[in-house]
């Protein structure tokens, strides 16, 4: 089935949380212990469908400095490596993303100048490009993430079966 729809997806940077202080908050002080409980379950279920291993992330990260990152290494070319490393380090092996040294350490270990990231997420050069995008997803009315737009109007909100996506790109196929 690989390439059965050759779409790429373009990932934009949107900061859900922006609220979150730099040193992060503890899950359980921004979300009910029970909504927690039952995300985690929902999450460790799906990524067992697609051997994918979920640690115990306890800290929402202040993901800004993160998200600048992204868009470094998307000017570097780089970014789809990025955002992978990147997702591992918060999501499996419960790095605090909103820390510098772990962004600089991700990007060094998939080939983007760290040296140059560091002086970039110093000076928040990319903050007006998030600013932009956050704008855009606003006159869209996204809120939440990963939000999917299909054939410029279909919407696609959370981690979803492959299955819904390939129901959609064969409906938007058979129209066109």
């Amino acid at each position: 089935m690989a390439n059965e729809f050759p779409i790429r997806p373009q990932w934009m940077g949107y900061e859900i949380h922006p609220e979150t202080p730099p040193q992060g908050s503890l899950l359980r002080d921004v979300f009910p212990s029970d909504r927690v409980d039952r995300m985690y379950e929902k999450l460790q279920a799906r990524a067992k469908e697609f051997d994918i291993t979920f640690g115990n992330v306890t800290v929402l990260s202040n993901s800004s400095l993160a998200l600048q990152a992204g868009e470094f290494a998307r000017d570097q070319g780089l970014f789809d490596q990025f955002h992978e490393a990147l997702s591992s380090a918060y999501f499996t092996e419960i790095h605090d993303i909103g820390n510098m040294d772990v962004i600089l350490a991700v990007a060094e270990s998939v080939g983007v100048d760290k040296w140059e990231l560091g002086e970039s997420l110093r000076e928040h050069v990319f903050l007006p490009r998030l600013e932009k995008t956050k704008q855009e997803a606003d006159r869209s009315g996204i809120t939440g993430v990963p939000t999917f737009i299909i054939d410029g109007s279909l919407r696609v909100v959370g981690a979803q079966p492959l299955y819904v996506f390939r129901n959609l790109l064969r409906e938007i196929s058979g129209k066109h």
